[in-house]
């Protein structure tokens, strides 16, 4: 039997008062919601990277994503780009709370197979502020679903933005909103430090360099 789906409103007492906040004018009139809404109490990360990165920096993704699960730390992602399913890949091994953002609406949608233990488990949620109508990513969806995870979360760890690139932009929105941003410690990524990004080493232990934000 397949999840049942939900949907919240603002007036709503799960409805995440992060986006209001955030979002302004752009917070969704209603969000749909398949499973556990108790993860949204958590404090979380989101994790996004660029399509394309730097080999080194694909091997700190992969470091870091095992940080991330070794700690038990809740991520919340669209997991679209090729690092980020990796990282979702590795993070549902684990037992850490999971928040998935598709670019497109649930109602309808094929959820993978990887996803029923932790879903049967209470420790994955999948969230979309899309109409049932939204059957398909685009472009335009996948730039507010990155918006709407950034949002959601507490502090957003970018593993690399493409210069010039959208995740670069919204990084800029970020800094400018005054929410922690979290970068890896490598060159490739001293543009986003020098944006404010505040550098993280994966040699060190993950969950306390992102309590100390």
């Amino acid at each position: 039997m397949p999840p049942s789906l939900v949907w919240l409103s603002p007036t709503d007492p799960a409805f995440p008062l992060n986006f209001v906040r955030d979002l302004g004018d752009k917070t969704p009139k209603r969000i749909a919601a398949i499973r556990n809404l108790e993860i949204l109490k958590s404090q979380s990360v989101a994790l996004l990277c660029s399509v394309k990165c730097p080999g080194s920096i694909i091997l700190l993704t992969y470091d870091l994503a095992k940080g991330l699960r070794e700690a038990g730390v809740p991520v919340i992602g669209g997991f679209h780009s090729p690092m980020e399913r990796e990282c979702l890949r590795i993070l549902l091994r684990g037992e850490q709370p999971i928040v998935i953002c598709p670019a497109r609406s649930l109602q309808g949608m094929r959820l993978p197979k990887e996803y029923n233990t932790p879903l049967d488990h209470n420790r994955l949620l999948l969230l979309s502020p899309f109409a049932d109508s939204q059957r398909r990513a685009t472009v335009h969806t996948s730039l507010f679903r990155n918006q709407f995870v950034t949002a959601l979360a507490d502090q957003v760890l970018v593993t690399y933005a493409a210069p010039s690139s959208k995740t670069f932009e919204l990084c800029r929105n970020i800094v400018s909103c005054g929410k922690p941003l979290l970068t890896l410690t490598n060159q490739a990524n001293a543009h986003l430090v020098s944006l404010g990004a505040r550098p993280l080493d994966v040699s060190s232990p993950v969950f306390s360099q992102l309590t100390s934000t």
